[in-house]
């Protein structure tokens, strides 16, 4: 998996998922456990709707694979 959630859109969405994730723990709605999803994809740094669009926030290009990654 190539990365593409990057930046701000990362810290969004693992502070987001979080929120949600202990909203549910402390008796909120069954739906809020739908915080688990921002939280992995911030964490893997992977949304598969973006990779879907070819969308991508991730400022980082993807390595030339004849360079190396010290190239």
């Amino acid at each position: 998996m190539k990365a593409n959630v990057g930046g701000i859109d990362r810290i969004l969405r693992i502070t987001l998922g979080i929120a949600l994730i202990v909203w549910a723990l402390l008796g909120g709605p069954v739906w809020a456990w739908i915080g688990i999803v921002p939280l992995l994809t911030g964490t893997f740094r992977f949304c598969p709707p973006y990779a879907l669009f070819g969308w991508s926030t991730c400022p980082y290009k993807a390595e030339d694979p004849d360079k190396g990654s010290l190239g």
